[in-house]
């Protein structure tokens, strides 16, 4: 009986043998793709020390967010024209050292075989400062950023998305450009073109389009940020049109908080407004903020920065001797006559976070008896809260606790020195300031040097301070510098008595 190959010419068969080796190309072409978008290199870098871990520890944000890495590398050099030589520092991003590839806060984690890039807890939670005639920058984990613009950062990406000359020919050269060193082959060319391209530009477009609410906002500013109007758009798509945002809901732009010692904290009322208990529940809501999704966190991540802030002691006053011991001992006195009952107490022992013997501690204070700013309190809603409720269902760590209160709540004041400018939304530049009576408060000041001023306690907010300074106008929506003032708060008191209590404070 003759085969099959005894019937064809040679011809045919050597047709029929280059169609089989063809085949087998295509096929091992589609294992290597599966392969490489599965299997090849998927792992998070990962940091054995804690406050490396904070400072660069991905929390899974990448995936559901994150830009792939030679994107986020190539975008500065794309738009040299709009962010200068700074890069990324233009919008308030901060180096450990010249040189270092990415800046703190934004980690890396590989998603199907694309390295990608996104935000963890410390690009808002690192603050800086330099000491007169110093020039040394200083870092300080843990504080709150005095540096992040994160409604500019949010603009450029929308901009890009909107601009005809974000294009895949011109993305793929600037990452193989010297400047950027990419290099990519041929294959990686090929994924860029067809697959990381489209899905970047529609996620700028995506971002857009949710986020065009933003545009009309009042300008944030470095180190505020509007913490849950753009988590409604992004997490439930809050209709966010002018019918349904506007006013003081619109502009509810705060500082960032300080995230040591959180282990006291436990229990009181959370977040500018008190809105939650929990510190673990306000954790996973701050990451939810920074891009992760209830599937993409990582949840053992987050657990480790939570262990580690638990205890995290608050920062020393920078100056050794820089404090008079004298008047710091008349402060103290008036503290705990003026102060204690609602941010605790320190004294030889440490600070007291004792809610029993300090029984305003924790709790919220009505606004219309703190008579601070609205906006921030305002934008926070019952609809809102009920809508966090629904966030991580089926997990142990769904939220419930999340609630709408009848003002802002009383915070401790360890490390208050580090945390400049004051009041929630960050309205007033310096403790000596907030003494005052809002009337006597600086209404327009300057946002953005980290130059500490020793004796007021706060950074420079005069124009000539340096830098790239924001003006701050608090007759404009949302940045109010009133409240928190009359007999019960010490803006009554003589100059030095209220001297007496900056000295003291920097002793917290």
């Amino acid at each position: 009986m003759s085969s099959d190959n005894d019937r064809k010419t040679p011809v045919e068969i050597a047709v029929a043998r280059h169609r089989r080796w063809w085949l087998a190309i295509v096929v091992l072409l589609l294992l290597a793709v599966v392969y490489y978008l599965v299997f090849v290199n998927q792992y998070v870098v990962a940091f054995k020390g804690q406050s490396e871990h904070f400072m660069h520890g991905s929390i899974g944000s990448e995936t559901a967010t994150g830009p792939p890495y030679w994107v986020f590398k190539a975008l500065p050099v794309m738009y040299a024209d709009k962010l200068g030589p700074e890069g990324w520092s233009r919008f308030g991003f901060l180096y450990e050292k010249p040189g270092d590839d990415l800046p703190i806060g934004v980690s890396r984690r590989v998603v199907s075989g694309v390295e990608r890039v996104w935000l963890n807890c410390s690009v808002c939670h690192v603050g800086t400062y330099h000491l007169p005639g110093d020039p040394v920058r200083h870092l300080i984990p843990g504080a709150p950023s005095n540096n992040l613009r994160l409604q500019e950062f949010i603009r450029f990406f929308i901009d890009v998305g909107r601009d005809p000359g974000f294009t895949a020919d011109a993305l793929i050269a600037t990452i193989d450009s010297p400047k950027v060193g990419g290099d990519l082959n041929i294959f990686e060319r090929l994924v860029y073109r067809y697959v990381v391209f489209p899905r970047v530009k529609n996620a700028f477009l995506d971002l857009g389009t949710q986020l065009d609410f933003v545009k009309r906002q009042e300008a944030w500013g470095p180190g505020r940020v509007d913490t849950f109007n753009p988590y409604k758009a992004l997490q439930f798509n809050f209709p966010m049109d002018e019918a349904h945002i506007s006013g003081a809901a619109l502009n509810g732009s705060s500082d960032y908080p300080a995230i040591w010692r959180q282990r006291p904290r436990e229990g009181m009322n959370l977040h500018w407004d008190g809105n939650n208990d929990s510190v673990a529940e306000r954790n996973l809501s701050a990451a939810l903020g920074a891009g992760v999704t209830p599937v993409t966190v990582d949840r053992a991540s987050i657990k480790r920065i939570e262990d580690w802030m638990w205890d995290l002691p608050s920062p020393p006053f920078p100056v050794a001797g820089g404090i008079d011991q004298a008047k710091a001992a008349e402060g103290k006195t008036l503290f705990l006559h003026y102060c204690a009952d609602c941010h605790g107490f320190k004294d030889a022992n440490g600070y007291s976070y004792d809610r029993q013997r300090f029984t305003r501690l924790g709790k919220t204070v009505p606004l219309a008896e703190i008579g601070t700013d609205a906006g921030r309190w305002t934008s926070y809603t019952e609809n809102f809260a009920a809508e966090q409720n629904l966030l991580y269902a089926g997990y142990p760590w769904r939220f419930n606790r999340f609630h709408k209160t009848d003002g802002y709540a009383n915070h401790p004041l360890d490390g208050i020195w580090a945390r400049s400018p004051y009041l929630h939304n960050g309205s007033v530049p310096t403790l000596r300031d907030l003494l005052q009576p809002s009337a006597m408060r600086p209404p327009v000041w300057f946002r953005g040097s980290d130059e500490f001023d020793l004796a007021k306690v706060g950074y420079r907010s005069d124009q000539s301070a340096g830098g790239d300074l924001f003006r701050y106008d608090t007759t404009r929506p949302g940045n109010g510098n009133a409240g928190h003032e009359g007999y019960r708060y010490g803006t009554e008191l003589p100059d030095a008595a209220k001297d007496a209590l900056v000295e003291y404070m920097k002793t917290l």
